[in-house]
């Protein structure tokens, strides 16, 4: 009796086990009772018949899966080995489940497919130069077909792109090339810039210098003039003290300096004439008289 109450509670825990389910909010379980599919379950707690129902779990994050490198031919015959990402969501449960088997396998079969075919329509250049485009070429491609899938491709990224080995060593000397002209450019327009710094500092240094000669020949100019008035202004003084110093001088002052710069004359040991104002004046007189007599 014992024996089967504990064979009783075995099963009632596996059929508990079996029928009770807790799906996480990122999965969703598709149900199939009796070989019919009775739609998506979650999230939550999800009761099932044992036996009856068989659950698939989907899982609605976004996932990210590599295809691994492959080898492509561009539009001009260049044999290239490239590898990248896609990232994708299932937005529909159901139809990720009915309509195809394994969709990871299918979609990473059509990305493979669909890369050479993209590719192939690019040259070599473009696809080294236009990553983003064969991006969102690729994208919209696996979109198209992984939409019916209930699978929504979000975004493809190309991770490494080999070119052959000639293409790489052409690369490598155009590379090298470019940075030697970029070098000879950098040079000559340091050397121009420089030259030209030369010359606006001497230009202004040259300015400069005639902008202060200007201003030192205008400044004494200014000088040469104000000293020229203030001379004109000594002078008129002079005269004015003279002239007044003049007014106040009788004859016998007169008569005085006269003597005085006689003396001086005769100090000098040369042979010198010298008639008085006096005699002048008798001669004068003495003219005049014969004059009147001849008359």
């Amino acid at each position: 009796m014992i024996g089967l109450i504990i064979f009783i509670a075995i099963l009632v825990i596996i059929f508990l086990i079996a029928a009770i389910k807790v799906v996480p909010e990122y999965k969703r379980l598709v149900v199939f009772r009796l070989g019919r599919c009775i739609g998506p379950k979650g999230p939550g707690l999800v009761i099932l018949i044992p036996f009856i129902d068989r659950p698939v779990s989907v899982d609605l994050r976004e996932q990210v899966r590599e295809i691994p490198a492959q080898t492509s031919i561009t539009q001009d015959n260049a044999p290239i080995s490239i590898d990248f990402l896609w990232y994708y969501k299932v937005f529909d449960p159901v139809e990720s489940v009915l309509q195809v088997q394994n969709f990871e396998l299918a979609a990473q079969g059509i990305a493979t497919t669909t890369l050479r075919s993209v590719i192939g329509g690019i040259l070599l250049d473009g696809v080294l130069s236009e990553r983003e485009k064969i991006n969102l070429s690729l994208r919209a491609r696996l979109d198209e077909v992984t939409e019916r899938w209930g699978v929504k491709v979000t975004n493809v990224e190309i991770r490494e792109i080999v070119p052959p080995r000639d293409v790489q060593e052409s690369m490598n000397r155009q590379l090298t090339a470019e940075r030697t002209r970029r070098a000879v450019v950098t040079e000559s327009t340091g050397t121009r810039e420089a030259a030209i710094n030369v010359a606006q500092g001497d230009k202004q240094s040259n300015i400069l210098k005639a902008e202060g000669e200007k201003q030192a020949a205008i400044l004494r100019a200014e000088g040469e003039k104000q000293a020229q008035l203030l001379r004109a202004e000594g002078y008129q003084k002079a005269l004015e003290a003279i002239f007044v110093a003049a007014k106040q001088v009788d004859q016998n002052t007169m008569t005085l300096q006269y003597f005085e710069t006689l003396k001086a004359m005769a100090a000098n040991p040369s042979t010198k004439y010298i008639f008085p104002m006096e005699f002048t004046s008798l001669i004068s007189d003495f003219v005049k008289k014969n004059d009147s007599k001849g008359k």
